[in-house]
């Protein structure tokens, strides 16, 4: 929490864009922020809604480091921001703190992933299409 900074965003704000430089994280506070995915030839796609104790960003951690998603203030939000550059300095100096912060992302990562299979199979496939047999 020492690298850390107090930040926040107003309704509507974008944080960040899908394809961008990936620099930074938060962990949010309070507020909500969307998820989205560019869909060529319609608008944006929501793919999941992240709140107060979240990890908002985790594709800094992943080479090369741009965003896979974009993101959106949905209502007021406040954040804890972290430097990707610092936070990869202190994991260089401590393998706990690495491999803790590694699988803790992860997880993120496959919940995201598994969010957004969900999310795009209610949009676009057929009706069943995605059940579990």
């Amino acid at each position: 929490m020492a690298i850390a900074r107090e930040v926040s965003f107003d309704v509507g704000a974008r944080i960040f864009n899908e394809g961008g430089k990936a620099a930074r994280f938060w962990i949010i506070r309070s507020g909500t922020v969307a998820l989205d995915l560019h869909v060529p030839g319609r608008r944006s796609v929501v793919i999941e809604t992240v709140g107060a104790g979240d990890l908002l960003g985790w594709s800094w951690l992943i080479p090369p480091p741009h965003w896979h998603l974009g993101a959106e203030a949905q209502s007021p939000v406040r954040a804890y921001e972290f430097d990707a550059a610092a936070v990869r300095e202190l994991c260089g100096k401590d393998p706990s703190l690495d491999h803790a912060l590694c699988v803790y992302v992860a997880g993120v990562i496959a919940e995201r992933l598994r969010a957004a299979r969900v999310r795009l199979l209610d949009l676009y496939a057929p009706f069943g299409a995605g059940d579990v047999p």
